[in-house]
């Protein structure tokens, strides 16, 4: 079974579209043909949405570079997240409908799963496209509403209502959602763990967020903590985690795209295109021979 996980981000999600770009373009792969299950965590499910349903991976590419200034275009009076949420849920919405219209999560080419939070219930919530007879919950459900819940991060969107259930950004439990994709393979599809094969894109991860010379703030929400500067490095341990996680699993084959900074990366800072780019290019090519193995099986 290939499995295709496609990590959180914000902004950086250009980095993993455009990467996929990149291999499609070399190898020319059909992902919604390829792989078995697709899942995508936060900017990841916008991702994994568009290839499930079989849009164009360079038209995904296309909208971190021709709409993300729109979709991080700053609320008013939003004092950067700590009055409202930052940016409007709204722009993301006008955008996702252009590649998914109104599809639900019935119609999809593969086999879909998109992490999510059930803040009320303060649980997991996972959207899965209807692979298995059980599954009735999400039949009716809009792609778009599923992805803009994935990608309610705290203090960046609001949070969203779907159904009854408010939602957030399943980046906080998780944003590299390769071992929620693994436990699904092998345990709701009872694959056989040496049969599940995982190619797992991630959006970066920053590798400084605080310094010794901080010790002596008043640590508050803002001060000391920084506002979303805490919730950046929650959603990149998490990141770490799954991926130190899945690396010791049983299965057949892992392969593991990403890069690291040893500052914080931002999840909203449209500036960094250029160097995501740059970085994807050069991922692509120092881990190709990989890449090629993994798709030639």
């Amino acid at each position: 079974m290939n499995i295709l996980s496609i990590d959180g981000g914000g902004i950086r999600g250009f980095f993993s579209a455009y990467l996929l770009q990149r291999i499609q373009e070399e190898l020319g792969v059909n992902f919604s043909n390829y792989f078995d299950l697709i899942a995508g965590t936060s900017t990841g499910s916008i991702i994994a949405a568009a290839l499930a349903i079989g849009y164009p991976i360079e038209k995904v590419a296309e909208l971190y570079v021709n709409k993300g200034a729109e979709i991080f275009k700053p609320q008013r009076f939003s004092m950067s997240g700590i009055w409202k949420a930052k940016y409007k849920s709204q722009n993301l919405r006008d955008q996702l409908m252009h590649i998914l219209g109104e599809r639900t999560l019935s119609e999809t080419k593969t086999r879909l799963l998109i992490p999510s939070v059930d803040l009320i219930n303060g649980q997991v919530h996972v959207f899965k496209s209807n692979y298995l007879s059980e599954f009735v919950r999400d039949n009716k459900v809009f792609i778009y509403d599923a992805v803009i819940a994935s990608c309610s991060a705290p203090t960046y969107f609001k949070p969203h209502k779907v159904d009854g259930f408010l939602l957030a950004d399943g980046g906080v439990w998780a944003n590299d959602p390769a071992l929620v994709s693994y436990v699904e393979a092998t345990g709701k599809l009872n694959v056989p763990a040496r049969q599940v094969r995982i190619f797992s894109v991630g959006a970066g991860v920053g590798e400084h967020y605080y310094s010794n010379k901080d010790f002596d703030k008043n640590w508050g929400a803002i001060s000391g903590w920084g506002g979303r500067q805490i919730i950046d490095l929650i959603l990149n341990l998490q990141s770490k985690t799954a991926s130190n996680m899945v690396g010791l699993l049983p299965k057949g084959e892992y392969v593991r795209l990403n890069f690291s900074k040893d500052y914080r990366l931002s999840l909203d800072d449209v500036k960094i295109l250029g160097d995501l780019k740059a970085i994807a290019e050069r991922v692509f090519s120092e881990n190709f021979i990989e890449i090629k193995k993994y798709f030639e099986v």
